[in-house]
């Protein structure tokens, strides 16, 4: 399972890299604001430096809502770097722009996916990932495992080689979930990520090593 990490936040961005599993960034027009990022040079500068950071898969989003302006996008951002992917809306001319863009050998992620149907549309357009929203789905009672389960089988069944990239991710249970049924990635905060260090008997463990440890050094 590649783990990526939903953020704008190079700080962030950083200390997930350097724990050493970290195979990705996602990033939106949220989370740039939330970063004080505005303006397009700015915005594409921050995309370059958050390129500088990782390995590979960085996602750009797209703000136009026309083919031709999400072309026009998607071209300048994945002339950036070659790590970046181009993220382009569930709509109708998203479906155009997947297609599009996979026939120039640019690579893609399909966003606002909230079901099996719209996950197939976007494999059919021939995109690299596509982008359930877990957290979404999980706020109005609807069953995200479930959607996860049934893109999978959909895309064994006949071969898709889109990749499954759990969004929208709140906690380290989400991700445990999500490798369990077959996920092939999952983006969630760096706190998400994280969580998976975290269990009380461990902590109690470690404490009781190094007690024991100093009590035989004899100190």
């Amino acid at each position: 399972m590649k783990f990526f990490i939903d953020t704008a936040n190079l700080a962030q961005i950083k200390e997930a890299q350097d724990l050493g599993v970290l195979d990705g960034v996602t990033t939106n027009p949220s989370l740039m604001a939330k970063e004080g990022i505005t303006g397009e040079e700015n915005v594409l500068n921050h995309y370059r430096a958050i390129c500088d950071l990782v390995d590979d898969n960085v996602s750009a989003e797209v703000i136009s809502t026309d083919f031709e302006g999400m072309v026009k996008e998607g071209e300048a951002l994945a002339a950036l770097n070659p790590k970046i992917v181009v993220k382009i809306p569930m709509i109708k001319d998203g479906i155009k722009a997947l297609k599009y863009f996979s026939s120039k050998g640019i690579r893609t992620n399909c966003t606002l996916i909230f079901s099996a149907g719209q996950a197939l549309l976007a494999a059919k357009a021939g995109a690299s990932y596509v982008s359930p929203f877990l957290g979404r789905l999980d706020d109005i009672g609807a069953d995200s495992f479930g959607l996860i389960e049934d893109i999978r089988l959909i895309f064994d069944n006949y071969g898709y080689e889109t990749e499954i990239l759990a969004a929208s991710i709140r906690n380290s249970v989400h991700i445990v979930e999500c490798a369990k049924i077959g996920a092939d990635v999952m983006t969630g905060p760096l706190s998400s990520i994280m969580g998976l260090l975290k269990h009380p008997l461990t902590d109690n463990g470690l404490a009781q090593f190094l007690a024991d440890h100093a009590k035989a050094a004899g100190k």
